[in-house]
């Protein structure tokens, strides 16, 4: 995570990416700061079950999302509270500010150093098409993605931190956006993350929990979407056409 220490423990869903595929003697920490020492505010769950997304594709990280079953409920605290997912209908438009978290490197190849501090890194979306331009030699950006970076590079999420939260704020709402999936090392020039767009799985999600189902929020972006004005050799321009309709009157 190349950012900074995070002043609070962030209210997220913690999902996992397709590494881990299985159950057995896995565990859950919530209200975690540190990797290391004592966490009298954290809470352990262990997992009963994972559920992968059926898409998955291992070779573009298409549909990188799984959900954990905890083995029982969860405690809410000042410190372990629950985020609301973005909804299907939500619209994150390019430069909206969002918020990563994680344990992962502080920069390519450099761990996290003692006594492993949760990271925070704040982060502006970049819209499909731009990311599309971006990575046209690196990888396939579908709308199952979002993408978020800075295009000078320097702010990122990176290795480690893999299935970590993107969160933006709405009001006094935490939203999760995006989970994070992949990049090229991290915080490189115009290579910006890219995560699993979280308002693409509502129904899969809601099929596959059936009962205190999580909630989903609608995130609505201002203004207007620059992204829309964006073209490359793989992305063209969006072009639009002005339709004449005729009206006639018949006098009897």
């Amino acid at each position: 995570m190349a950012g900074q220490p995070s002043h609070e423990q962030w209210p997220f869903l913690w999902w996992i990416t397709h590494q881990i595929t299985s159950s057995a003697a896995l565990t859950v920490y919530l209200g975690r700061r540190t990797q290391e020492g004592v966490n009298t505010n954290e809470q352990s769950r262990s997992v009963s079950e994972i559920i992968t997304h059926p898409g998955y594709i291992s070779s573009t990280n298409d549909n990188d999302v799984a959900l954990l079953h905890l083995s029982s409920p969860v405690t809410f605290t000042d410190y372990i509270r629950p985020v609301c997912l973005a909804s299907s209908n939500s619209t994150f438009f390019s430069r909206t500010v969002s918020w990563v978290t994680g344990w992962g490197n502080i920069r390519t190849g450099v761990p996290l150093p003692s006594p492993q501090t949760l990271q925070e890194v704040q982060v502006p979306v970049v819209g499909n098409r731009q990311c599309k331009c971006l990575n046209k030699n690196f990888a396939s950006i579908t709308d199952n993605m979002i993408c978020a970076g800075l295009l000078e590079g320097l702010k990122d999420s990176c290795q480690g931190d893999s299935g970590g939260p993107m969160v933006s704020k709405q009001g006094s709402l935490w939203v999760q956006s995006g989970v994070v999936s992949f990049g090229k090392d991290c915080a490189l020039p115009d290579f910006p993350g890219v995560y699993a767009r979280v308002s693409k799985y509502q129904s899969w999600i809601n099929e596959k929990i059936t009962s205190n189902q999580p909630g989903f929020v609608a995130f609505t972006s201002n203004g207007t979407d620059g992204d829309l004005a964006i073209n490359c050799d793989i992305v063209p321009a969006i072009t639009t056409t002005t339709a004449f309709y005729l009206s006639y009157s018949f006098i009897n």
